[in-house]
């Protein structure tokens, strides 16, 4: 049986459910027009789609998953009457909204989320539950989105294989920080499945700061991706496989010891030059788990943090934990904003990526949106639930107003 393509119930206008208003003030257009001038991509002559339209098109595309291309596009057009010029009108078909989102390209839409993906948390007092001390929490993971079944996309981004050959959905992976508290991505790296998690990670650290505290998982504890990670100033907290070596040099009060990594001959020959195997000073943190389900027999922990009275090692081993909430960050990418088992809508790779930085604004300014009204309402944003703060902003955009002529 033929799928009819979805809308809203007949008795409301999807269009009632959305004003660029919103959009515009957590999206600003100098903000769209920065990105256009950057990748030269602003309209040399009047289109029925200009390229500010196709930005924020591009966005609610992920914030109506549900919805056709075609409905989608009136919800933005017929919520921009006092943008003059620069409006789009809302008689065009698919192979004309193609045709602009092609013309707009990926490269504009990941300048708009390089300056938009950005930590939410504004101090400690504001947001206790972002900030150990001074510093603000932060965990990298990465993860994986099916994309469409096109050749084009296949050879582009990869696909998981057997000894058969190759087996299901050509895969983007990706890998991000997130700020805790606020479940805010930003330092994204993107790249295909056949790209490892460790290679975009050392494209992420870029973008920790000296007033973060990086949480990761033991698939990042190699010596390359920590040295990175350490040049930056931002102090970090990872896991490390069990049977990693460390030789005790310090036995300190709390039970943690100093000790030093360093790259095997295998590692330091496979380094980007200039080579630098200078061993680093690291604090060792081990400890159980005990009557906790499924618990491993020993976690065991490598900070920068050395000083165990500054930060004791049983509050760094709770501190860690947080690294999880990560995963939940990725479900309402996922599950909640894209939809359980639906691949991204776009066919060729170029609009794959553009629609993967539409998906990741969109969980933005839902973020944002919670944080907003945490702030306003003494709430954490992360006691919030994210699928019906998603829904009130589906619903509730006209109350935002429209942009001003």
């Amino acid at each position: 049986m033929a799928s009819r393509a979805a809308h809203l119930e007949d008795s409301i206008r999807i269009s009632d459910y959305l004003s660029v208003g919103l959009l515009a003030r957590l999206i600003p257009i100098a903000t769209i027009d920065n990105a256009l001038d950057l990748h030269a991509r602003h309209d040399q002559r009047t289109r029925d789609l200009p390229a500010h339209v196709m930005a924020w098109y591009v966005i609610a595309l992920s914030l109506y998953r549900s919805v056709n291309t075609e409905e989608v596009l009136r919800i933005v057009t017929e919520g921009m009457t006092f943008l003059g010029a620069t409006s789009g009108r809302i008689e065009v078909g698919k192979s004309g909204i193609s045709a602009a989102r092609t013309r707009l390209g990926h490269s504009v839409m990941a300048s708009i989320a390089e300056q938009c993906l950005q930590p939410l948390a504004i101090n400690p007092q504001q947001s206790p539950r972002s900030f150990y001390q001074k510093w603000r929490i932060v965990a990298m993971d990465g993860s994986t989105l099916e994309v469409a079944n096109e050749k084009a996309c296949r050879d582009e981004f990869g696909a998981p294989g057997t000894q058969q050959g190759y087996t299901g959905y050509p895969q983007l992976r990706f890998v991000s920080l997130q700020e805790h508290g606020t479940n805010a991505l930003f330092g994204l790296a993107l790249g295909g499945y056949i790209e490892s998690e460790i290679s975009l990670a050392q494209q992420s650290i870029l973008h920790l700061k000296p007033d973060m505290l990086c949480l990761a998982d033991r698939g990042f504890a190699g010596f390359p991706t920590w040295q990175a990670a350490q040049k930056t100033g931002a102090q970090l907290l990872w896991r490390t496989p069990k049977n990693r070596i460390f030789p005790v040099h310090q036995r300190l009060a709390d039970g943690s010891f100093l000790s030093i990594i360093k790259p095997s001959s295998a590692t330091l020959k496979g380094m980007a030059e200039p080579r630098d195997g200078t061993p680093i000073i690291v604090r060792v943190i081990e400890y159980q788990m005990p009557g906790l389900p499924d618990a491993e027999p020993l976690y065991r922990l490598i900070t920068t943090l050395l000083d165990e009275k500054t930060a004791p090692a049983e509050e760094l081993a709770a501190l860690y934990h947080a690294r999880w909430d990560i995963e939940t960050t990725f479900a309402e990418l996922k599950t909640t904003l894209k939809g359980a088992d639906i691949i991204l809508r776009s066919k060729t790779p170029d609009l794959v990526k553009q629609e993967f930085w539409g998906l990741l604004l969109a969980h933005h300014i839902t973020r944002k949106v919670m944080q907003e009204a945490g702030l306003k309402t003494d709430q954490i944003a992360n006691d919030l639930s994210f699928k019906q703060s998603l829904n009130i902003v589906r619903r509730k955009l006209p109350s935002s107003g429209a942009i001003p002529p």
